[in-house]
């Protein structure tokens, strides 16, 4: 089975945020840049349940794991 390709917008829906193109790039430049020495879940603008979604993503390497590192990298730029 193959698995499903998930998209940045896919991604902040799964995560309860307004998943526009606009509304990304918006979310993005008010939270960056986060500090090197932060992990991307430990971020204070973060629900408990987004954190722990975040954070269980890398952690299985889930089908959610390569967005969520585009995300940290995007918020670290």
């Amino acid at each position: 089975m193959e698995a499903e390709m998930h998209s940045m917008s896919s991604l902040f829906e799964q995560l309860g945020l307004a998943a526009s193109s606009a509304d990304i790039e918006h979310f993005i430049d008010s939270h960056r840049p986060l500090p090197a020495d932060l992990a991307l879940h430990q971020a204070s603008f973060w629900s408990a349940s987004q954190a722990d979604f975040l954070k269980q993503a890398l952690a299985d390497d889930a089908e959610w794991a390569e967005l969520v590192d585009e995300l940290d990298a995007q918020l670290r730029h």
